[in-house]
């Protein structure tokens, strides 16, 4: 089964092309199972207006689009709706009660920040850092959602770019993927970061998931239609998986819905 769960629209202000664009290129590539997960809208304290996603009151224009259009593909792709979230503590009770007014498929959960965007405090996570506080404070965050049972899985978890010690980056981030194995919560390889040659995905957090048994499914993170026809090198990226790495990313995800 060739599937994508990570994909985002214009609405998050940083992606290019409409949404029957991603489809048709999904479909011309031979997937068969496509979902959308643009950034989630947030209710956030106040007149604060984020600058990557959707607003709340444009929330069921997109979903409305791509039922639609799941519709309208019925007999070629299985289209699922749904957001790529942060757990941000402070706002959560507020998030919740504003999902629960949406009919959405899945989450996944993706933690770009620390505290929330709209707290002085925080701190975009693919910073490079060399705070053990800021690592610290990404794997609570990212637990403590992991912890909800909202999500599918967690996306590019190895965003946060720690450039400290290696010998404490590996006890954190080893404790943390632990926790999210116990859990049975697949991570995602990366396939926008490895087409960007952005730090993720990172081969000693990968050694680690491979030595921990956690699983893995691959997510493009589509910005751009044109992604899905990166064939060659979305193949490099899977035969560096499989063969140096030693991982076998899961042929299907299991989508869980969440219960607010």
């Amino acid at each position: 089964m060739k599937y994508n769960l990570h994909t985002h629209t214009v609405r998050c202000f940083h992606a290019q092309g409409g949404d029957e664009e991603y489809v048709e290129s999904a479909i011309k590539n031979g997937y068969t199972q496509l979902g959308f997960s643009d950034h989630s809208p947030y209710i956030y304290d106040g007149d604060y207006v984020s600058h990557m996603r959707m607003a709340p009151d444009e929330a069921q224009d997109y979903i409305d689009s791509f039922r639609y259009l799941s519709e309208k593909y019925k007999n070629d792709i299985d289209i699922k709706i749904g957001f790529e979230m942060e757990w941000y503590p402070a706002l959560i009770d507020g998030q919740r009660e504003f999902l629960k007014t949406l009919d959405i498929d899945y989450l996944i959960l993706g933690q770009h920040f620390t505290e929330n965007e709209q707290d002085k405090s925080s701190q975009y996570t693919g910073s490079r850092t060399f705070s053990t506080k800021t690592l610290d404070k990404y794997i609570s965050q990212l637990l403590d959602g992991a912890r909800s049972g909202w999500f599918t899985y967690v996306c590019h978890p190895d965003l946060i770019n720690f450039a400290g010690s290696k010998k404490v980056y590996d006890k954190k981030i080893g404790d943390m993927l632990e926790e999210l194995k116990k859990l049975d919560l697949p991570l995602e390889y990366n396939f926008y970061g490895y087409s960007d040659n952005r730090w993720y995905p990172y081969d000693r957090f990968w050694h680690m998931a491979k030595e921990i048994g956690n699983d893995v499914v691959i997510g493009m993170d589509a910005h751009t239609p044109d992604l899905f026809d990166m064939e060659d090198l979305r193949n490099e990226m899977l035969a560096h998986i499989t063969d140096d790495l030693g991982i076998t990313p899961l042929e299907e995800v299991k989508i869980i819905k969440p219960q607010f």
